[in-house]
């Protein structure tokens, strides 16, 4: 058993990794997902990837994943601090995302994929 969830709204990334982790897939936009991230934090879940990782700005893209610690714990301050920033970033942009043609999706949820696989790298080696 893995010893973290991965919380997404990319359906690539669901895919791939349904049968073997523990994914939490939300039909959210970026924004959304941030604080369903937050949320779990304060119930003590610890952030262990960047929830800005990557050079796409926050509503560029419609996904993202972020790995966070399965078990709970005390509420981990660094991680708060991290997610708190990061909302407030991500309100700072205007949502592009929905302006897109279909392949450019596909594009994102790769470019998200790609991503999240290195912290998977790094997290499997824990």
């Amino acid at each position: 058993m893995s010893k973290y969830m991965v919380i997404t709204n990319n359906p690539l990334v669901r895919s791939r990794l349904d049968d073997t982790h523990e994914v939490i897939y939300l039909e959210l936009s970026y924004e959304e997902l941030l604080k369903v991230v937050r949320d779990r934090i304060y119930e003590g879940h610890r952030l262990l990837t960047h929830p800005l990782s990557g050079s796409v700005k926050p509503k560029e893209t419609p996904y993202k994943s972020v790995l966070i610690s399965e078990r709970k714990e005390k509420v981990d301050g660094e991680s708060v601090r991290l997610i708190e920033n990061a909302i407030l970033v991500c309100q700072k942009f205007q949502d592009k995302s929905k302006y897109y043609k279909e392949e450019v999706y596909k594009d994102f949820q790769l470019v998200d994929w790609t991503l999240l696989e290195s912290g998977l790298a790094s997290a499997d080696v824990w």
